[in-house]
């Protein structure tokens, strides 16, 4: 746990230093033929553009600095399909100026999760609670003159010591990328990562995984976004998939010069591992935006 304090410690420091050491960048988007208008260090609520935050939102690689928090619930979890599982996502994200309008963004990833009543193979039932894994997800964005934009990077995910309870304990190496078009009011793309395992207990599954998450999302002048997304989710060793479908509701409100934006909406598995998740779930997302 007192390594885990360390990394959230670290996540905060970096996005800090992220915001301080590239404050005169944040007041244009230089993947996006849209500009942020210029923004003071204490901006009034007339100055931040909400509409514009939340299409940055909606966009993974946006050069703009945001801390989100997202809670989901899930059932249907375990041998008998009778348990559920609260997670907690924190999920910073830094972005870093490298010249050019190039971006480099980074995204450490802390999960923690609560189980209740999860039935395993000899037919016991667990419940507890701890975090289940750390991601580190980058990307190199250059800037393409164009609302076509895309960015690739390493990835990395490590189970921070966890039982298997709460998934693999193996350690997974590779690759994510992403590639979008904002168009008007639209965002959309696909996002994705293809990881393999480079050590670690194989018995609580493997790291061997082919992720894609196809996305579509469409804000109002009002800052309210429409999105939604499939998270499929593809296990080598298995065969099997995980597949998530999202819809959801998001709307930016400013707080004494402070961009907040509250979401929320439904999710439905597709297809599921055995024991994983299935039927119906929720998420809502609480994300602070970090102006300078």
């Amino acid at each position: 746990m007192k390594a885990m304090f360390k990394f959230l410690l670290f996540s905060l420091v970096v996005a800090s230093l992220a915001g301080g050491v590239f404050a005169d960048q944040v007041t244009v988007d230089a993947q996006t033929p849209t500009a942020l208008p210029s923004i003071a260090l204490a901006p009034s609520r007339s100055a931040v553009d909400s509409q514009e935050i939340a299409k940055k939102l909606a966009n993974p690689i946006a050069n703009m600095i945001s801390v989100p928090l997202q809670y989901e619930f899930s059932r249907g979890l375990g041998k008998t399909q009778g348990g559920s599982e609260q997670s907690v996502l924190f999920q910073p994200v830094a972005p870093f100026n490298l010249g050019g309008g190039d971006v480099f963004i980074l995204r450490p990833i802390v999960a923690g999760v609560r189980e209740v009543s999860i039935s395993g193979a000899t037919g016991n039932s667990y419940s507890g609670y701890g975090i289940s894994s750390v991601t580190i997800e980058s990307f190199y964005a250059p800037n393409t003159n164009s609302s076509w934009i895309w960015g690739i990077g390493p990835y990395a995910q490590s189970p921070s010591g966890n039982s298997g309870y709460f998934g693999s304990q193996q350690t997974g190496a590779g690759v994510t990328a992403v590639v979008l078009n904002r168009s008007g009011p639209w965002t959309y793309g696909v996002l994705g990562y293809q990881s393999w395992n480079i050590g670690g207990n194989p018995t609580y599954g493997t790291q061997n995984n082919l992720f894609g998450e196809p996305f579509i999302a469409f804000t109002t002048k009002a800052a309210w976004t429409f999105t939604a997304n499939m998270e499929a989710q593809y296990n080598y060793d298995t065969h099997r998939t995980t597949n998530p479908l999202y819809a959801g509701l998001s709307k930016v409100e400013v707080f004494d010069g402070v961009p907040i934006s509250f979401g929320a909406g439904p999710i439905y598995y597709v297809s599921n591992t055995p024991g994983g998740p299935s039927g119906w779930g929720a998420r809502a997302t609480v994300t602070l935006v970090i102006l300078k």
